[in-house]
């Protein structure tokens, strides 16, 4: 499975805001079906403040490149995007026509070594004096 994450700003005014989540807890049952279709697995919207935050998970094998191309081509999808369109606005940085931003993985936690004990082994950095800041 691959993971994805984008970024898309929404207009900055409370009532188009609100709106934009209530279609969010009522999403067009075609479109979710449309979603579910195109290999994605897992998909969730996040907000703060006027930024949203897409995480999308999708099978190995899928193209995000088919997906965009079999949506721009879908009438259905058309129409939804039209309707978030009233809500959404650009990133600042983003290409002309582009939407949902990529966003680019900086850090990943990576599982804890355990000794052949099951006890999780130490870093250099966390050895040393166990009295703490004196």
């Amino acid at each position: 499975m691959n993971r994805y994450c984008f970024a898309l700003d929404l207009k900055t005014d409370p009532t188009l805001i609100a709106e934009y989540e209530a279609h969010h807890k009522q999403v067009w049952p075609e479109i979710l079906q449309r979603i579910k279709e195109s290999g994605v697995e897992n998909l969730e919207i996040h907000r703060v403040s006027n930024r949203l935050f897409m995480i999308m998970e999708v099978g190995d094998g899928v193209s995000l490149d088919q997906k965009t191309a079999a949506d721009a081509s879908d009438p259905i999808v058309q129409e939804w995007e039209a309707l978030m369109s009233k809500y959404q606005q650009a990133l600042p940085f983003s290409k002309p026509s582009e939407k949902w931003v990529p966003m680019e993985k900086i850090f990943q936690l990576e599982p804890v070594p355990t000794s052949s004990n099951g006890a999780a082994q130490r870093s250099e950095h966390t050895q040393g004096d166990e009295s703490g800041p004196q």
